[in-house]
């Protein structure tokens, strides 16, 4: 494979659009671009979660999801292009199942927080339902890969499992309190 970036500095998009793998121009404005914008943002938050040094048990699953958000991102910019299947989607239900499988039940809704891995993966739980959401914007204008959408929301919720082993690495996680 070939260099794909030889010029970072293009000035293409200079004047409000951006282009897509296929070349075609569209403007920045649009759903896509905004899509592709939040999967960067969330691969960026899992970068600074994996900067915090989680165990491996933790930090291998969470490298592998970073490529599978550059896999999502290639689907965006190569509309008609599927990379995910519900294969990654599978690989997600069972990381969730394993992990689950060693937290006690939820009484009440968790508060972000709870220690700097645990308040990241927090954040990047959010971030990720950004994502998904920003998916379904695209998914109402053009079809976007069935399996990209099921699997940001099992991503959510995985962080959300991880956060939750997080805090209670880190001391304990805190619950809501009712008025």
């Amino acid at each position: 494979m070939g260099h794909r970036l030889s010029k970072i500095a293009t000035r293409t998009g200079d004047g409000g659009t951006s282009g897509l793998a296929t070349g075609e121009r569209l403007p920045k404005t649009d759903p896509r671009f905004a899509a592709m914008g939040d999967l960067d943002e969330l691969n960026c938050q899992i970068g600074v979660l994996l900067a915090l040094e989680p165990l491996p048990r933790f930090a291998d699953p969470l490298g592998e999801i970073q490529h599978r958000l550059f896999d999502i991102g290639g689907e965006l910019a190569l509309p008609g292009h599927m990379a995910l299947t519900d294969a990654q989607v599978a690989q997600l239900d069972d990381w969730l199942a394993q992990f689950n499988a060693d937290l006690p039940p939820l009484k009440e809704f968790v508060l972000p927080g709870g220690g700097r891995l645990a308040a990241q993966a927090h954040l990047a739980r959010a971030v990720a339902r950004r994502a998904e959401r920003s998916l379904w914007q695209v998914h109402a204008h053009a079809s976007v890969n069935a399996a990209a959408l099921r699997y940001l929301n099992r991503l959510s919720d995985l962080l959300f499992v991880f956060a939750r082993h997080f805090a209670r690495m880190h001391g304990a996680e805190t619950t809501w309190r009712r008025c």
